[in-house]
């Protein structure tokens, strides 16, 4: 290799702009491939794997949330760009990168298929073990994951949060529909669309812990004789049985019934009744199902019912990604 090799300026920014590495950095590459600027990229990109190996235990946990829809809504992803620090993942070049990254992912079924996807002349896999090199920090995709529907829409969360969500038809105003499900999903958390969808053995063993939890909780309150948290019966609708519900009703005529009410009109406070025993008794519906949680710009309707204000049009899927 010759140490004379002479490389001009025009040429280190071609190697910078096709890369996105350091001035210094391009300009050593062009020196040891002596001009060659094919070989000068394998010199950077052998630089980002010998990175790469020695970050490879680093945790990357920071990054960027990106959701990308395609251009007739029938198809949405939702990735997460990794990286080890704050300070990168709100880098705009990095952010750029993530973007891009995220209109690619659009054309891909599956994680693995989009690692093996052309970016740039190369492959997305190697794209990251060479920027790696780059930025000196290990980057990743943390999250893949699409949606594909009838219409589909997104949603971000200053880069921290992405949401896809997919419907079943095309109503009227589906765009505001589906950016506030969207913004829904991104919020709230939810990780399933209904209790029907619960394992009853999942409910059954999540109740037990639960009422263990406000339990402890209720000792150590009435300790420092602080009012008592009440301890549900059940944490699912899919525990709601017709005999479990005729029972709380019962019960409900019973302290009717102790309270001195006239019978005369329970029916018109047992509707209450009854509403906020199912309230307080599917608190694990409200975390964590999409349909039966609060709707987050009205709370007095789920969003079940906002859905359905718009016409025949259900949620047919939704997916969520988070950085960490």
């Amino acid at each position: 290799m010759s140490t004379t090799v002479k490389v001009t300026a025009a040429e280190v920014n071609k190697l910078r702009k096709a890369t996105g590495a350091g001035m210094m950095d391009c300009k050593k590459a062009l020196v040891e491939a002596e001009g060659d600027f094919d070989k000068a990229i394998e010199v950077l990109r052998k630089k980002g794997q010998k990175v790469a190996a020695k970050r490879a235990d680093r945790e990357s946990s920071e990054g960027a949330a990106v959701a990308k829809v395609n251009d007739n809504n029938t198809v949405g992803v939702a990735i997460v760009l990794g990286c080890e620090t704050d300070f990168v993942g709100k880098n705009e070049n990095f952010l750029a990168l993530a973007n891009k990254l995220g209109e690619l992912a659009l054309n891909c079924a599956t994680k693995e298929e989009f690692l093996a996807a052309d970016f740039e002349g190369m492959t997305v896999a190697d794209k990251l073990v060479e920027q790696t090199g780059v930025i000196g920090e290990k980057l990743d995709i943390n999250a893949f994951e699409k949606v594909e529907a009838a219409y589909v829409g997104s949603y971000v969360h200053i880069n921290k949060i992405a949401a896809v969500v997919g419907f079943s038809s095309v109503v009227d105003n589906i765009e505001t529909l589906a950016k506030d499900v969207a913004m829904q999903i991104a919020s709230m958390g939810a990780t399933t669309l209904s209790y029907k969808d619960f394992d009853p053995a999942y409910v059954a063993s999540e109740t037990e812990a639960r009422i263990a939890a406000i339990e402890k909780d209720n000792e150590e309150l009435e300790r420092l004789g602080k009012t008592l948290k009440n301890v549900p019966k059940y944490i699912s609708q899919l525990q709601l049985t017709p005999e479990a519900l005729a029972q709380a009703e019962e019960d409900a005529k019973a302290e009717l019934k102790a309270e001195g009410k006239p019978e005369q009109i329970w029916d018109k406070i047992l509707p209450g009744k009854m509403q906020r025993f199912i309230s307080d008794n599917t608190t694990l519906d409200q975390e964590q199902c999409l349909l039966n949680q609060n709707f987050i710009k009205d709370d007095k309707v789920s969003v079940e019912k906002y859905v359905a204000s718009y016409g025949d049009v259900e949620i047919s899927g939704f997916k969520r990604v988070t950085l960490g």
